[in-house]
């Protein structure tokens, strides 16, 4: 029965989140959804990356934009394209990705001080990349979220 709820709320926010997406962003993000992502190409091996971790689930390397002097993405290797389109099915591979966000900030010398995961999902969070993968971020003072 928590199943059939689930899936009918993750089909209730995927159509409520849809609405409140830009005409242009909405075209953008169906284009890049149709020609794949960046992140299954090198998931593929079709194009290189500083690849620091990798399992049968999860890969993870370094991104061509360090945002922290620490900034790794981690991501499954199944393509899911936002957090709102993840699944029952997907928990395991979500709570691994947590795991091996935990392992490499530890191998990292980060793990002590401190560290910020996170995802961006849809347009007014910037996601770009519709590959579902959450950045690790550490090595220096993050500052806050958000500034007021």
């Amino acid at each position: 029965m928590f199943q059939k709820y689930l899936v009918a709320t993750i089909l209730i926010v995927n159509v409520f989140f849809s609405f409140g997406q830009s005409k242009d962003y909405q075209e953008i993000k169906a284009e890049k959804i149709e020609k794949g992502s960046v992140f299954t190409k090198i998931i593929n091996k079709e194009l290189p990356a500083k690849v620091i971790y990798e399992d049968d689930d999860i890969i993870a390397f370094l991104p061509l934009r360090l945002q922290a002097r620490v900034h790794v993405l981690i991501i499954p290797k199944k393509e899911i394209h936002t957090v709102n389109d993840i699944t029952e099915n997907d928990a395991l591979v979500l709570g691994k990705l947590f795991l091996v966000a935990k392992k490499i900030a530890k191998e990292q010398g980060i793990a002590k001080t401190g560290y910020r995961l996170t995802m961006n999902v849809n347009e007014d969070a910037g996601q770009s990349v519709f590959h579902l993968h959450l950045h690790l971020l550490g090595g220096e003072n993050l500052g806050p979220m958000m500034k007021k």
